[in-house]
């Protein structure tokens, strides 16, 4: 028999008919990995967690997300002369190349315990869904995954060629179907493996075309990174006869509901336009651009009908707080207070974020729905005095303040520390491995002068 877990809410961020609603003082049941019941009474249950102040909602989505290479990145690469995103991606194209060689370099015990690393940080930070892309000869990312309890969204890279000219379209394909075998729908069906194809600059037609191909025979999503540099924009025109990368991309019948695109900063109003009516996603990862004095702002997006999610890119895994970044970026670009508001941004990792991954028992709370649950303490006294928990979650709060997380029907965070295992000889054992490539000599070279 399931067991049964009852959780008390001040406020439940609930769905009837078919929209969000707020609701006081609400008792949540969980049997096995549902919700079966929301109620004003409190229930039987094998496990009661009842304490005041607590704001239940969905379990967070974030579908754009890096464990590793902002890892060697951050405080590295802020107050640089820095003035557009080809600037930032100059900068952190070495730091990420070597510092993604060198963790190639390291034994699988010590790839693990970085992976672990990042999924904790993902875990704490109120996360309960990523779609992560990196290499792919890094599988250590899917054993955290499955180990540590996150729903997790598999993205191993396809690349045309490798650094030194080679071509390996074909053996990135490969590999990809050997992760697709051996990893879709493990672990109780958290795990999931999409399609990656880096970018539309780094990937040629042919390769596009069979992963998209190929991603579809399989029904699963595709991401890439998009429109993100003036390089990216260059290249895609000089060698598809002047098309933008967006344009590229809807000539090969990629764009659609199935297709979710990072960053976008560099898109035409046109191109916009395409996406809305495409049906495809963007992810806005707003403070990766920000620390290069860089507008990505979700109200462009969002006004042009874009579905518009907004992810961490792996720079800062706070989700919470980069949604405070996303409201305030896109007021100050649009000079307007009325834009990005708190319940958009909320849904846009919730809601919205489950349907751009055809998941409709994910991202809300209703009675049969996937018990995913992101739960926030509006106890601290930064919220105080309180007086609508949505705007002072994306206002006001962070990290700090998740309280609990719940996937799949188990708690993996509770009162703000991971349950699964020791947080502490996580956290020192990915930060040895991590030392070990950046205190290298190859990593120190390469290294901005601040």
């Amino acid at each position: 028999m399931s067991t049964t877990t009852a959780i008390f809410g001040s406020y439940v961020l609930a769905e009837r008919q078919g929209e969000p609603e707020m609701l006081r003082d609400q008792w949540l049941l969980i049997e096995g990995n549902r919700i079966v019941a929301l109620q004003d009474r409190r229930p039987q249950a094998d496990r009661v967690l009842d304490e005041p102040g607590r704001l239940v909602l969905p379990g967070l989505l974030n579908l754009h997300n890096h464990c590793c290479a902002e890892a060697f990145s951050r405080s590295r690469t802020e107050d640089l002369p820095m003035a557009s995103g080809d600037d930032l991606l100059r900068v952190l194209g070495p730091i990420s190349g070597t510092g993604s060689e060198l963790l190639k370099s390291l034994s699988r015990p010590q790839r693990l315990d970085i992976a672990r690393l990042g999924v904790l940080q993902l875990l704490k930070g109120g996360t309960t869904t990523v779609m992560e892309p990196f290499r792919n000869w890094f599988p250590e990312m899917f054993d955290a995954a499955a180990e540590m309890g996150i729903r997790f969204y598999g993205a191993p890279y396809l690349f045309s060629k490798d650094p030194a000219g080679n071509e390996i379209g074909a053996s990135c394909l490969e590999a990809w179907d050997e992760l697709f075998e051996t990893w879709h729908q493990a672990a109780d069906g958290r795990i999931r493996v999409v399609m990656s194809p880096h970018g539309s600059d780094t990937c040629d037609r042919d390769l596009l075309l069979a992963a998209t191909r190929r991603a579809r025979e399989v029904e699963t999503q595709i991401t890439l990174h998009l429109a993100q540099s003036e390089g990216e924009v260059a290249t895609v025109s000089n060698r598809e006869g002047g098309k933008t990368p967006i344009e590229f991309l809807d000539s090969l019948g990629m764009l659609g509901p199935d297709l979710l695109a990072a960053h976008c900063i560099l898109a035409s109003d046109d191109d916009l336009r395409t996406m809305a009516a495409t049906g495809s996603t963007i992810v806005n990862c707003p403070r990766t651009y920000a620390r290069a004095g860089v507008t990505a702002a979700f109200s462009r997006f969002r006004e042009h009908g874009v579905r518009t999610l907004v992810g961490t890119d792996g720079y800062n895994m706070d989700l919470i707080s980069e949604l405070g970044a996303a409201a305030l970026i896109s007021k100050c670009r649009d000079g307007r207070a009325d834009v990005a508001t708190s319940r958009d941004l909320i849904a846009a990792v919730t809601r919205e974020a489950a349907n751009a991954v055809s998941r409709p028992d994910l991202g809300r709370i209703a009675i049969g729905a996937t018990a995913d649950l992101t739960v926030l303490s509006l106890e601290s006294p930064f919220l105080r005095p309180l007086q609508d928990p949505v705007k002072a979650v994306v206002a006001l709060g962070c990290r700090a303040d998740v309280d609990i997380v719940m996937v799949d029907g188990e708690i993996v965070v509770q009162h703000g520390d991971y349950t699964r295992s020791n947080e502490t000889e996580i956290v020192e054992r990915g930060t040895a491995a991590l030392d070990m490539i950046m205190n290298s000599a190859p990593f120190q070279s390469i290294l901005p002068a601040h």
